[in-house]
């Protein structure tokens, strides 16, 4: 047995304490401690591809049946594809089921007094787990399979499995009533889910409770295998020939992420493109693109700095992030401009920029890090109002400078759904790199942060040692890509329609290569992929690989979950008809047999056990994460195990109000509830967060900057305003008069000028103000048809970023003239080029499309202005 090395050194032993015995306020009963005993992960590995099962053990200490609730991590990029409980000898299959359906199957199983066990989804990276009329003394064993991909750097893999969900600041107020989960954070206008993904946190100097055992199979497919780094004490023997198996010592806790990094000789140093055959008469493309080897320069920047500062930084954390920010700004070239912006409950800037971006010479950059090195934790985790200053930052930038957006944080907010809708549109065009310092990093959300712009990637560090390494590749990607416009096309097979995931093909660095999946029929044995762009020089990238055959099962896994991430993101961002959105997604889902926010396993053993279904009701604690100075920030405080006595069904009235709704029932606006457990279903109009006349006001309300005073917490401006209080403020008063029956259509002073201050800032224009007190028509936003025209005019942007850029102006221009009054008669025509342009970037193979798209939306404008061109418009000049 070797000793594997430890990617940490002696600092990270000092940060965690071993307790031999219990502390104060710990739980515990004669027969032992919490529900969840047993760990076990088991993964195979071959080459950059991963098959985990996970093995948790639960048991019942207590003299009554009980209903065990815990709430836990997995990596966000793999695909849940199977789920088995057994139970005193008993082995049950789950079924994946439409979400709603499977919860009443559940909840009539507990009430038949049968065993049964649910697994959900709460958000990306987020699930639940609920194991009902477990007997006393009884144990049970839920097993979980999951398949994905592995992100590959400068020929290093890097296996990440999450051990435990860390306390998240929950913005907002308070919704009152029952929460609708067993977690020990309230529910809030911000995050109505927070009770479902704030698991209690044990108390320091509770003994170890679960036993945790990880394996990992490394298979390096023939490619020499080297270099193999793991996060927690783990040694390793040679199994056979080529291959490693590498376990985690005895003691292990789960309050870190356990991370295995190795490196395989000419791994991601060509492209490939593998065909799994599924023997349904179609098969999953996975195609790995590496760009060529060249000097791609680098473009002047504008850069902005995000900088967490909050009460979870604390200790260590803030330290690497403060010296990653100083080290990034050092790199700065004259040409370029930056700023940094410090957050935790308020907004700090750098006070010599004058609020503006400041030119990166050597003094700027001295001054700037100087100032730095006094940015200490604090307070709360106010990200909204950073991020969308920095998008006024970059909004409006040069053709010829890039716009870039560095976010370091650990990203331990609930509300991410809302500040995705906040940014998603401001930050078209421009690049988003997310770095993520924390031994339990909230990976999931920087993930989909990153993808926000045009391109962009999200680092994540769990240890000073491993800054420096990060520091170099992050430098690489913030400049100019390798290649960019990818297109794919397949010669000697057809692509199936919309099935190219992800749906925004990312831009190509040098040194990180890019998959891209897709599901394609027939073909024989010379079928290749096709893959187009354009060269960092300007000149044209195609490559042609041949597809070679693999069984590898999971590739089609691997396909429906980022299939389904692309689904679920252009439901919460109400792109579409919602309803069809949910349909196609758990069709997907139910098809491919991967778990989803929309589906859920239930598993059921049919044997009664205890009549009536009554029984406690425990939430399993959870390790406070690893390197977390002082008390968890926020809401999240922590908190004993949460034990009480009540029925398992029927579900608490907080539950209830969500789970009696139908699979049909129309959706709400998914934008106040965003990934949250019940994007699927609609509240009633009483209880929904936010309605979507409100969608302006309540994104205004986020993006708010604090007053001077000294704020609370959790500052009301920052949430969304519909929340449940017996002594409303006055804005509050005009949302609910204005919902108050007979209240005309056409939106008063109030709305429209919050709709105007809104959208037409983010848009760049202003509607006419005259029309606010009435209903407005076309010809009052014939200005901002004609800006929008010029600007489309004067354009250089590539098709597909000109595109996506165009998509989102549209949009917010269009929701303006809603809630100006403009009919939907005169919206008409623009609503559907809008719909024909969104359905040709779906396409991203289809560069012809994306042009024609974008020419009927000019000739649709110059037709409503009446600003025919000048000369002959040459086709593709957008482009």
């Amino acid at each position: 047995m070797t000793a594997l090395p430890l990617i940490r050194d002696d600092e990270w032993s000092r940060l965690h304490v071993a307790f031999e015995e219990a502390g104060c306020g710990c739980l515990h009963t004669d027969r032992g401690l919490l529900p969840l005993v047993a760990m076990d992960v088991d993964a195979k590995v071959i080459a950059s591809f991963a098959h985990t099962t996970l093995r948790q053990v639960f048991v019942n200490t207590l003299g009554v049946p009980i209903e065990a609730t815990y709430i836990f991590p997995l990596p966000d990029r793999a695909a849940v594809h199977r789920f088995v409980m057994e139970v005193n000898g008993r082995r049950v299959e789950g079924e994946l089921q439409e979400r709603m359906a499977a919860r009443r199957t559940y909840d009539h199983a507990i009430a038949q007094g049968k065993r049964a066990s649910i697994a959900e989804e709460e958000r990306a990276g987020v699930f639940t787990i609920r194991v009902g009329n477990l007997m006393p003394g009884e144990h049970a064993a839920i097993t979980i399979e999951l398949s994905g991909a592995l992100p590959i750097a400068d020929g290093e893999v890097s296996y990440r499995f999450p051990l435990v969900v860390a306390p998240r600041y929950m913005p907002g107020r308070g919704l009152g009533g029952d929460n609708v989960g067993d977690g020990v954070a309230a529910d809030t206008d911000a995050v109505p889910d927070a009770s479902r993904i704030s698991p209690p946190v044990l108390l320091p100097g509770f003994p170890n409770p679960v036993r945790l055992s990880i394996g990992v199979e490394l298979d390096p497919a023939g490619l020499p295998l080297s270099e193999v780094r793991s996060s927690l004490h783990a040694a390793y023997a040679d199994e056979r020939a080529g291959r490693l198996a590498v376990r985690t010592t005895a003691g292990e806790r789960l309050d870190r992420d356990f991370v295995l990094r190795f490196r395989l000789g000419d791994a991601g140093e060509h492209t490939t493109a593998r065909l799994a055959d599924d023997g349904a008469g179609e098969a999953t493309l996975a195609l790995t693109v590496l760009p060529p080897t060249l000097d791609v320069g680098s473009r002047p920047k504008d850069v902005v700095f995000v900088l967490d500062r909050s009460g979870s930084m604390e200790g260590w954390k803030m330290v690497a992030a403060r010296r990653a920010t100083a080290r990034m700004i050092d790199a700065l070239r004259p040409a370029d401009r930056f700023q940094v912006i410090a957050f935790d409950d308020r907004l700090e800037e750098i006070p010599f920029g004058n609020g503006t971006l400041i030119e990166a010479g050597d003094r700027m950059r001295f001054r700037a890090t100087e100032w730095l090195g006094k940015v200490a934790s604090r307070g709360g985790t106010e990200m909204a109002p950073a991020l969308s200053r920095a998008a006024d930052l970059l909004g409006g930038g040069y053709l010829e400078r890039d716009r870039v957006l560095v976010f370091v944080t650990d990203g331990q907010v609930g509300n991410e759904a809302q500040l995705m809708k906040l940014l998603g549109a401001r930050l078209r065009g421009a690049r988003v790199f997310a770095l993520g310092i924390d031994q339990a990093v909230n990976a999931a959300f920087l993930n989909r942060l990153a993808q926000l712009g045009r391109s962009g990637d999200a680092e994540l560090v769990e240890s000073e040692e491993r800054l420096d390494e990060v520091l170099a590749r992050l430098h690489r990607r913030v400049d100019t890509p390798a290649i960019s416009e990818l297109s794919l096309d397949v010669q000697g097979a057809s692509l199936v329609h919309g099935t190219v995931a992800p749906g925004q093909l990312p831009d190509v660095f040098a040194g990180v290569p890019a998959t891209i999946f897709a599901r394609v029929r027939g073909g024989s044995g010379s079928a290749v992929a096709i893959v187009r762009g354009r060269r960092a020089d300007g000149g044209r990238f195609e490559e042609r690989v041949p597809l070679v055959p693999t069984r590898n099962p999971a590739l089609r896994a691997a396909w429906a979950r980022l299939h389904l991430r692309d689904l679920e993101d252009r439901f919460d961002a109400g792109k579409g008809d919602r309803g069809a959105l949910e349909r196609q997604i758990v069709e997907v889902s139910l098809r491919h047999h991967v778990l989803c926010r929309f589906t859920a396993f239930v598993a059921v053993d049919h044997q009664a056990v205890n009549p009536g279904g009554w029984g406690h009701k425990v939430a399993q604690a959870v390790e406070p994460p690893a390197g977390w100075g002082g008390a968890p920030m926020g809401s999240a405080m922590p908190a004993t195990p949460t034990f009480r006595s009540a029925p398992m069904s029927p579900a608490p009235a907080g539950r209830a109000r969500l789970e009696a709704l139908s699979v049909d029932a129309k959706v709400a606006d998914a934008s106040s509830l965003g990934d949250d457990y019940e994007a699927t279903k609609v509240l009633s109009s009483r209880d929904a967060p936010c309605l979507e006349e409100d969608d302006a006001e309540c994104a205004d309300e986020l993006a708010a900057p604090e007053p001077a005073a000294a704020p609370p917490p959790a500052p009301a401006s920052y949430g969304y305003s519909r929340a449940k209080t017996a002594a409303p403020e006055p804005k509050m008063e005009q949302q609910e008069a204005m919902r108050a029956p007979g209240r005309p259509q056409a939106p008063g002073a109030d709305l429209a000028k919050k709709a105007t201050g809104l959208l037409g800032g983010l848009f760049g224009g202003k509607a006419d103000k005259a029309k606010a007190h009435g209903t407005a028509t076309l010809h009052d936003f014939l200005p901002r048809l004609v800006e929008l025209l010029e600007w489309l005019r004067a354009s250089r942007l590539p098709a597909s970023h000109l595109a996506a850029e165009l998509d989102a102006r549209l949009r917010l221009l269009l929701e303006e003239m809603a809630l100006a009054g403009v009919s939907p008669t005169e919206r008409h025509a623009l609503e559907e080029a809008r719909q024909a342009l969104a359905d040709a970037i779906t396409r991203h193979y289809d560069v012809a499309g994306l042009d024609r798209a974008v020419g009927d939306v000019v000739t649709l404008l110059e037709d409503k202005t009446g600003r025919a061109p000048s000369a002959p418009r040459r086709e593709g000049f957008w482009r």
